[in-house]
C-alpha cells in the first residue's frame, strides 16, 4: 500500500486565518522584524516575538473584518512586546544569587553576623521589589535598566523604544516616588 503524496500546499493553508498569515509573513516578515527588533533590542527575542505574532494571527476567526493586514500585525505585536515586557519585568531575582551560591557550597562556612547581615540584605531587597512594584511598570523598566543593569540613557531608549528624553524623566519620576514610598509608614 503506498502513502499519498504529501501536497506542496500544508492542510491548514486552506483555512482563511492561515491564508492570510501566509501572505502578511511574505509581504510583512521583514518589517515586522524590524519594529519588534527597535522595541525589545535582541535579535532572539524580536524572533520569538515574531513567531508568536502570527500564530496569534492565525487564530483570527473573522478574516474578513480586517482590511489593512499590516496595520491588524503591528497591532498584535504592539500587545505581544507589551505582554513581553511584562514578563520580563515580572522575572526579576529577588534573592542574593551568590549568597544562595556560598551557603549551597559551604553550609557551615558563615558566621552567625554574616547570615544576619544577609538576611537584612534579604529584607532590603524584598522591600525594595515591593516598592518598585507601586512603580507604574514602564518607570520601574527604566530604573532596573539604568541602575540595576547598568545601561546608558541612550541604550536604555534604544531598548525600551522610548526616547532619551522620556528615559530621564521617567528616572527622575521614579527616583521622586521612591523617595516618597520611603517615607510611608
Amino acid at each position: 500500500m503506498s502513502m499519498p503524496l504529501p501536497s506542496s500546499t500544508p492542510p491548514a493553508a486552506d483555512k482563511p486565518a492561515s491564508r492570510l498569515a501566509l501572505s502578511s509573513f511574505r509581504s510583512h516578515a521583514r518589517e515586522l522584524q524590524r519594529f519588534l527588533l527597535r522595541r525589545v533590542g535582541d535579535r532572539n527575542d524580536a524572533d520569538d516575538l515574531s513567531q508568536e505574532v502570527f500564530a496569534r494571527l492565525m487564530r483570527v476567526e473573522n478574516v474578513e473584518l480586517i482590511r489593512d493586514p499590516f496595520a491588524y500585525l503591528l497591532g498584535i505585536a504592539t500587545h505581544v512586546v507589551r505582554e513581553f515586557r511584562q514578563r520580563k519585568q515580572d522575572q526579576r531575582v529577588i534573592f542574593d544569587s551568590d549568597m544562595a551560591e556560598s551557603l549551597a557550597d559551604n553550609p557551615g562556612a558563615e558566621s552567625h553576623a554574616d547570615l544576619v547581615s544577609n538576611v537584612d540584605l534579604l529584607e532590603l531587597q524584598n522591600w525594595l521589589d515591593s516598592a518598585l512594584k507601586k512603580l507604574p511598570p514602564t518607570h520601574q523598566t527604566v530604573l532596573l535598566l539604568v541602575k540595576r543593569d547598568g545601561l546608558s540613557y541612550e541604550e536604555a531608549a534604544t531598548k525600551t523604544g522610548l526616547s532619551i528624553h522620556t528615559i530621564e524623566k521617567y528616572l527622575v519620576e521614579a527616583r521622586a516616588r521612591l523617595r516618597m514610598i520611603m517615607k510611608e509608614p
